[in-house]
């Protein structure tokens, strides 16, 4: 099943014995016990407790306060698309060093390490309901979801594959921006990607654009905020630049719920808030709406 591709290893914590105790000779040792790693979960915003298990079984929402939690690329895919015949495009494709930036190849390394993937976006083509759908995935615990040029190439290419094989188009976005340390090169990403959806859109594609916490700097310039529809997750902070850096330019003090989704609805900056139970069957109505005989 294709849910099985994703299931992550269980991993274990253990408490070193100790020698003195209540309840124990002197000198004599406690069994080793070992607890699984991330029972628990705490909310980021609340502060509650949650069974790990219980919290995937809701989709990574808080029960106690509705909180969307992060997901990853994996994920994501999971939850959105059906169990099998996911085709991952350029699985292969990793970012180099050519600005010799000192450290970044290092940082790539353990930043693979740690999120298990790659680079900050999957992209490739499953379904929805059984309708086909070419998406891209991208996943803040890859160097913040910071778009480089891999990031920009990928996306490029999906769009153009979806473009060549008549496929609606779906992007996840979450980032924290350009990626510094390529400068221009990850900068350029922002007009080849704008610079293919254009394509896509004189093809007569339709785009969904979803927006999830937070998506923010080159990526929301770009090709975030270029979709026929923009849906975000509720609470999902989504702007250019940061609240503090905005507050410190124009000095005063933002609303509370700045540049969070619902903020961006009431002004005109998306066409819907979605929760996240809720969304992949949003996007089935929504592509269904737009297939016609012999295409979309």
């Amino acid at each position: 099943m294709f849910k099985d591709l994703f299931q992550k290893k269980r991993k274990y914590a253990t408490i070193p014995s100790e020698r003195v105790g209540r309840g124990s000779e002197p000198g004599e040792e406690r069994p080793r016990r070992e607890i699984p790693e991330g029972l628990m979960n705490k909310c980021p915003k609340c502060g509650s407790i949650q069974y790990s298990k219980e919290l995937e079984k809701n989709l990574k929402v808080c029960p106690n306060c509705g909180h969307h939690m992060r997901l990853n690329a994996l994920e994501r895919i999971q939850m959105t698309l059906d169990d099998a015949g996911f085709e991952e495009f350029d699985s292969g494709m990793v970012s180099v060093d050519p600005l010799q930036f000192p450290g970044y190849a290092n940082k790539l390394e353990q930043q693979a390490l740690k999120s298990g993937l790659r680079e900050a976006v999957v992209t490739g083509q499953g379904t929805i309901e059984g309708l086909p759908v070419v998406v891209a995935v991208m996943s803040f615990d890859f160097f913040t979801g910071s778009m480089g040029s891999v990031v920009g190439e990928k996306i490029t290419r999906a769009i153009e594959i979806a473009t060549e094989r008549d496929l609606p188009l779906i992007i996840f976005s979450t980032s924290g921006g350009a990626r510094m340390q390529e400068s221009i090169l990850s900068l350029m990403q922002m007009a080849k990607t704008s610079a293919a959806l254009s394509r896509f859109n004189e093809k007569g594609g339709l785009y969904i654009s979803v927006i999830t916490d937070p998506t923010t700097g080159g990526v929301s310039a770009s090709f975030a905020t270029l979709g026929d529809i923009n849906i975000a997750e509720p609470g999902a902070v989504f702007g250019f630049a940061g609240r503090i850096v905005i507050e410190q330019t124009i000095r005063q003090k933002l609303p509370d719920d700045f540049q969070t989704a619902e903020f961006n609805l009431a002004h005109g900056q998306l066409d819907l808030v979605v929760h996240r139970k809720e969304l992949r069957q949003m996007l089935y109505k929504l592509i269904e709406m737009h297939t016609v005989k012999g295409g979309y």
